[in-house]
């Protein structure tokens, strides 16, 4: 890249592969760590519900100024320009292409919260213009391209941060210590719930019209620009499987990496079965909306749980359901105590249900000044979610997913016989039966969708044995030219 400009290589480069930014790392962003007072200047990439919260939140932290937002949809890029200089009576450019971004020498970090496909690129292509990176959860969207992000991030010696922001919750991490050190003696099984209730998206017959501000090439990026089947263009795409990830890595993932943390796993589990489908819905979604997995790690088994219908004739209503007295977070079922830990808080409680200890949390509020802590102390250490933690909680996710994904329909006995082996799972299967017919789900004519039993290799990252090759198809994407994700970042 000798002589070439950073400005005039971006500018030739705006129909190039993600590896345009490569070798451009050590001629930016390092500012910032020169200091721990040097301020820190960040470009929000995705500015709906979440990045406009990411504007605001990262703004308002001391010595932080958001000096550009970015989203394909020109209408919120002009929303959160005229939001931002409402609010802090100063200007924030606007850029409807991430690469106009990237090319600024003046950005230090840029936080990611756009969909779920765009994660990794983006967080890649960052690394290799220089930026640090704070990317919303799910990290990746496949757990090939989740492993890209952590190279990236170390070749190019990039401070990258996952958003699961409970890794920074006061609550989780106590609980954490006192799990390892078997306080409440060994961990017998544990049970991981989300048991919201949500509203089908609705069903079109016919393509929809993209919305004007949008454009949909960038919008749609690393992924295929297929025609709009659903009512609702913006959020709806996390229930499609070209741009989301289901309920299990949008809100599952928060539970599944407060799981590893409490149980200290560097690692993840070696076996899953999978089952659910999406009842009673007639939509255009394509994601379960009850989902159960059964992971095995060594001697710990875990039972996943996520639900996002109502439960109309038992406790939880048109909110959901409740299970083991509880509608989210983690039941850890130790030898003495039972820990019991959601967003917020939780406690240890014995066998009669009394609280013998309480955790305090605080949902992680310290979470985005801890990347910036590390930004300017230019240590990954000094992150509570570095991305390979942020990976390995967003591939236990995939993996629940693509057990599920490499099934075919089957009864309940058939279910049932292939979690016998655990009884919380078996419990669970009949807790959401019970749910099932309170929502007049028939189950002969939308039965349950059952995956073989997978084998996982932690090493190689995918799945090996019998059936690996009906799983394996969904740890890595294919990707659009120009927007391709490079085997070598």
């Amino acid at each position: 890249m000798g002589q070439i400009t950073r400005r005039r290589f971006l500018k030739s480069s705006l129909i190039a592969t993600a590896g345009a930014y490569a070798g451009l790392a050590s001629r930016g962003s390092l500012r910032a760590a020169e200091s721990s007072a040097a301020e820190v200047r960040l470009a929000v990439l995705g500015v709906g519900g979440r990045g406009s919260g990411h504007m605001r939140e990262f703004q308002d932290l001391p010595g932080v100024t958001v000096v550009a937002v970015c989203d394909p949809d020109q209408r919120r890029v002009d929303q959160n320009v005229a939001d931002y200089k409402r609010r802090y009576e100063k200007s924030v450019d606007g850029y409807t292409d991430l690469r106009r971004v990237l090319d600024r020498d003046d950005v230090d970090a840029v936080s990611i919260a756009s969909p779920n496909h765009w994660h990794s690129l983006m967080t890649v292509w960052a690394c290799q213009a220089g930026k640090h990176v704070y990317c919303e959860k799910p990290v990746s969207h496949s757990i090939w391209e989740g492993r890209k992000m952590v190279e990236a991030a170390r070749k190019y010696n990039r401070i990258v941060e996952a958003g699961t922001q409970q890794r920074s919750c006061p609550a989780v991490i106590e609980a954490a210590k006192d799990v390892q050190a078997e306080r409440w003696g060994k961990v017998r099984w544990v049970h991981c719930s989300r048991l919201n209730s949500r509203e089908p998206i609705g069903k079109v017959t016919e393509p929809q019209p993209v919305p004007a501000s949008v454009d949909y090439n960038l919008w749609a990026g690393p992924a295929p620009m297929t025609p709009v089947m659903r009512k609702s263009f913006h959020y709806d795409w996390h229930w499609q499987w070209n741009w989301g990830d289901g309920e299990m890595a949008n809100w599952g993932v928060h539970y599944l990496d407060d799981l590893r943390h409490i149980l200290g796993w560097d690692d993840l589990p070696t076996k899953v079965v999978s089952a659910g489908n999406r009842f009673a819905w007639d939509d255009n979604g394509q994601t379960p909306n009850m989902h159960f997995a059964l992971f095995e790690h060594g001697d710990v088994k875990v039972v996943v749980d996520i639900r996002n219908l109502p439960d109309p004739q038992r406790r939880g209503g048109r909110e959901g359901a409740v299970y083991l007295g509880r509608r989210d977070g983690n039941y850890i079922q130790c030898e003495n105590a039972t820990v019991r830990i959601s967003r917020g808080g939780g406690g240890a409680y014995d066998e009669n249900g009394q609280r013998v200890h309480q955790y305090r949390g605080d949902s992680g509020a310290g979470h985005t000044q801890n990347f910036i802590d590390a930004v300017r102390s230019g240590r990954r250490e000094d992150l509570n979610a570095d991305i390979e933690v942020g990976h390995l909680s967003t591939a236990m996710a995939h993996q629940a997913n693509a057990a599920w994904r490499a099934g075919a329909e089957a009864s309940v006995d058939e279910v049932r016989e292939s979690i016998k082996s655990h009884e919380d799972a078996l419990n669970t299967l009949g807790d959401m039966l019970e749910q099932l017919e309170g929502n007049s789900v028939d189950l002969a004519k939308t039965p349950f969708v059952l995956g073989p039993q997978l084998t996982y290799d932690c090493r190689q990252e995918q799945f090996v044995g019998p059936n690996a090759e009906k799983g394996n198809k969904y740890l890595k994407y294919t990707y659009r030219e120009g927007f391709v994700m490079p085997e070598n970042v």
